[in-house]
């Protein structure tokens, strides 16, 4: 008996429950989503299919965003650690005066200067014709514990690059510390920040 070749997609397959769906990475590209997917507590299987099924910003905003990591490794050179999108764009407030706002992680190596600010502002990638405003620091301080500004892109924050899988392992651990109580947030004249719980 002759074998029917394998459905493609839209001729009319009647499965409702899940299908089997081969896909060749390259090898590199499979390392990062296999590190990705561990930092949110999922299988690589599970990882793939959230970001297939919905919005993705990465697809989305392709080309700004590659404009964005571009600049950032031009700016930090290898002592680039991640960049991570976050603020007013990513909580869907922007206004059309609003600029995206993003964090550019950078290795305790890079010493946190102006330079590197006034390297990005000659720069000047846009996003979607926003300005993009940048900001550098170093992964938090593991004796010190993350402040404020981690709890904040732990919760808000969106990773648009990440090297080796450190900025989204710090992200992790820092929702499951806010999940445990130890980090509450509060607002001050109208402005929100993190505290450790009393």
């Amino acid at each position: 008996m002759a074998r029917r070749p394998p459905t493609r997609a839209g001729e009319g397959s009647t499965r409702h429950g899940p299908v089997p769906f081969l896909l060749r990475l390259p090898a590199d590209l499979h390392r990062r989503l296999a590190v990705q997917a561990a930092a949110e507590d999922a299988s690589l299987n599970e990882y793939c299919v959230q970001r297939l099924a919905g919005p993705d910003v990465m697809a989305t905003h392709r080309r700004s965003i590659a404009a964005v990591l571009a600049t950032a490794a031009v700016v930090a050179g290898t002592h680039l650690v991640g960049v991570i999108a976050h603020g007013s764009w990513v909580r869907g407030e922007a206004r059309d005066s609003s600029d995206v706002d993003v964090m550019v992680v950078v290795a305790r190596s890079l010493p946190l200067t102006r330079d590197l600010y006034r390297e990005w502002d000659a720069s000047s990638p846009a996003w979607d014709g926003r300005p993009v405003d940048a900001h550098f620091v170093h992964l938090p301080d593991a004796a010190r514990g993350p402040g404020s500004l981690w709890c904040e892109l732990a919760v808000e924050g969106v990773v648009l690059d990440d090297r080796s899988g450190a900025v989204s392992a710090t992200l992790i651990e820092v929702r499951r510390a806010i999940a445990q109580g130890r980090f509450v947030r509060k607002t001050a004249h109208g402005q929100p920040y993190w505290t450790e719980a009393a």
